[in-house]
């Protein structure tokens, strides 16, 4: 049928679609990439003098470019796996911002000798710490250059609307492109891993402090902000990209918190580390002005000997260093107490920048952040919150700053968290309230323990599944196109795992998905029972249905039907016999939930409808033989036809086995081949073969 397929392909391409996240930009490097390849094929094929050699030039062309552009299989970025490593990756992120202030905690002031130097092993720590985030970070990379930015409708369920795997970036080529032109794509991603801070821990600060400038050393370390803040805003895109992908980023309420608490906990260490090297620049440059004060004492003393120091001791061979170490009063000064000098915000950290205990270099800052960023009330002049200030300048616009992230961090952590326990809260005491009139409902009409315990039972189980959410009621009223292409995002997935429906096309699916409706039946509940007539066609989706059917002589007949199988066959039967009776077919077999069961439905007016608008696709022969293949009715008949031959297998290798006993029946009496098949023609009619009568199975 011509129109029934354009009508069908023009439904496909209807559903295909770009996803909305993708900028303008995109699709004008798109057009780009479109064009070049244009034009590299056309100047291929201009060379060629007939249609062969035409044909020729352009496979040799792109057998010569394929090698350079052998990245493998395009990557669909809603696979389950892809979305997992996502989830990893962003913790991977939050960990990166994690050890990236640790290199502040890298330089220290010796207690005895007054001189600032680099701790050796804590570098070493924290840069093969910075190395381990930076391969993931590559290893990421590598991924976004086989994944495909776009997909089409049918992408998130393997059509194959949008080609291979469904996706409309078939090309490895197009998609690695595209990654390397795009604004947030390969160059911001390879800028947030360029090892700034170990070029400055390991080359800069050294070649600094021989030549003794030990105040500018903070101020240089201080510039590892311009590619920190760059990460920060690296890991907020992917956390939107997450979003914007599935809708949630861990699928739980409390993941979310988790993270409020964990961008919260980053920010109070990035800020206390922040703090623990402006305070080694005021202890430095107090040092550096005692020094000024002493006779013989030059600016290189104010660095140790051993700029990178592993814990080994050494003595100190100049005499100027021996008379610094032994200057009491600098001592007092700067590194005993903070009262003698003028440390403003960083007076707590005098106790830690001589302290030898990495872990309490670490901590106390973090406790500091803390502390700072929940305050974001003013106190009298010079003092805000527990901060009290000193007039210089870089020590103000510090406390301005942290003092201003802190009232945002407060009040976005705040606002998160209510939001979250109140979505949580809100439905929760709406399921306790319905729960409660149910219960007493229960009660005034003195229901049975075993009804009210199924009740329960079954409001718990939607309660987990959808949280108390009512999809159907969310989608009744939204206009008709929106509902439809809500429900086929919804439900296309769901539908074509039933291998009854994977031959059909996609307007067919599409009025399908329109009319389904999702169902959940707890464990051991009796969904239809034998000769009730058949309301509905059920399709598994999670869970295990045992469906059961008397045969002669008492004898019973059961099997198991899973994911993909499916019950209610006799209603295709009843919608395309001819002549059509009103009255429902009667259920061949009983059905009983093994444990809780998700399964979504067809009513019969629906399969009514769809059959009668679709025939064409019901009476196909691929159609046919799936329905009797998984039909539970067919496969029980099966079972006893093969059952009865095996059992007259036996029967005639057991006569077999005595015939040297019992003498040979005489010729006259012994059973011709049509004898035989005479027997098992009777045998296979007799046995309870399904639906007699249907013109869809025949």
């Amino acid at each position: 049928m011509p129109g029934e397929q354009e009508i069908s392909q023009t439904s496909s391409r209807m559903h295909n679609y770009i996803s909305e996240d993708e900028s303008e930009t995109e699709d004008h490097e798109d057009h780009e990439v479109q064009e070049d390849d244009a034009e590299s094929d056309g100047s291929t094929t201009s060379h060629g003098g007939n249609f062969e050699n035409c044909l020729y030039n352009m496979c040799s062309s792109r057998q010569r470019r394929r090698p350079g552009w052998s990245l493998g299989q395009v990557l669909d970025p809603r696979a389950k796996w892809v979305q997992e490593w996502n989830r990893v990756f962003l913790l991977v992120c939050a960990t990166g911002l994690i050890i990236d202030p640790l290199f502040f905690y890298a330089l220290s002031i010796s207690q005895s000798c007054m001189c600032l130097f680099v701790d050796g092993w804590f570098a070493i720590t924290v840069t093969v710490l910075r190395c381990m985030t930076d391969v993931l970070h590559l290893w990421n990379m590598w991924l976004q250059l086989k994944m495909a930015k776009r997909y089409s409708f049918t992408a998130m369920v393997g059509g194959d609307g949008g080609g291979a795997n469904g996706l409309r970036d078939t090309s490895p080529r197009s998609v690695a492109l595209k990654y390397l032109k795009s604004k947030k794509g390969f160059l911001f991603d390879l800028f947030v891993i360029i090892p700034i801070p170990q070029i400055i821990l390991w080359v800069v600060i050294p070649s600094l402090l021989e030549r003794g400038s030990v105040t500018v050393v903070m101020t240089v370390f201080l510039m590892f902000f311009f590619q920190y803040l760059p990460k920060i805003y690296h890991s907020v895109c992917l956390l939107r990209r997450m979003q914007n992908l599935s809708g949630y980023i861990f699928g739980t309420v409390w993941w979310g918190i988790a993270l409020n608490l964990i961008a919260y906990f980053v920010a109070a260490h990035a800020a206390g580390a922040c703090w623990y090297l402006l305070g080694i620049q005021r202890a430095e440059k107090c040092l550096k002005e005692q020094c000024r004060e002493t006779s013989g004492c030059g600016l290189r003393i104010l660095a140790c000997e051993d700029t990178i120091y592993y814990g080994a001791t050494n003595t100190l061979r100049e005499a100027a260093r021996l008379a610094w170490a032994e200057n009491r009063k600098a001592r007092s000064t700067c590194l005993d107490n903070a009262d003698h000098y003028d440390y403003g915000a960083y007076s707590w950290t005098v106790q830690l920048v001589t302290n030898d205990s990495r872990l309490e270099k670490i901590l106390f800052p973090i406790f500091w952040g803390l502390m700072t960023l929940r305050h974001y009330s003013f106190s009298p002049p010079y003092t805000f919150g527990n901060l009290e200030s000193s007039t210089e300048w870089l020590e103000v616009v510090f406390n301005i700053i942290v003092l201003t992230s802190g009232l945002l961090l407060v009040t976005m952590l705040i606002g998160n968290i209510k939001v979250f326990l109140h979505a949580t809260t809100s439905k929760k005491q709406a399921m306790q309230l319905k729960m409660r009139n149910i219960e007493w409902w229960m009660r005034k009409r003195q229901l049975p323990q075993g009804f009210r315990q199924r009740v329960r039972n079954y409001e718990r189980q939607r309660w987990a599944a959808m949280r108390g959410v009512d999809e159907c009621e969310m989608i009744r009223n939204l206009p008709e196109g929106l509902r439809r292409d809500i429900k086929y995002h919804l439900c296309l997935d769901l539908v074509r795992q039933v291998p009854l429906f994977q031959h059909m096309d996609d307007l067919v699916l599409e009025n399908i998905c329109d009319r389904v409706k999702s169902l959940i039946f707890p464990k051991g509940e009796t969904i239809t029972r034998e000769g009730d007539p058949v309301q509905r066609m059920l399709f598994v989706v999670r869970g295990h249905l045992q469906s059961s059917q008397v045969l002669r002589d008492g004898v019973k007949s059961c099997c198991m039907l899973g994911p993909g199988n499916f019950s209610g066959d006799e209603l295709l039967s009843w919608c395309l016999r001819r002549p059509f009776i009103e009255r429902l077919p009667p259920s061949s077999s009983t059905l009983v939930t093994l444990e809780t069961t998700e399964a979504f439905s067809l009513e019969a007016e629906d399969v009514k409808y769809v059959t009668q608008h679709f025939r064409y696709t019901f009476v196909n022969e691929k159609v046919k033989r799936s329905a009797r293949y998984y039909s539970p009715g067919w496969r029980t008949w099966a079972a006893v036809a093969i059952q009865l031959a095996w059992r007259r297998y036996k029967h005639r290798l057991t006569l077999t086995s005595l015939s040297f006993i019992r003498p040979r029946r005489p010729v006259s009496r012994c059973s011709s081949m049509g004898e035989d098949r005479l027997r098992l023609y009777t045998a296979l009619l007799t046995s309870p073969k399904p639906n007699d009568q249907d013109d869809f199975f025949d």
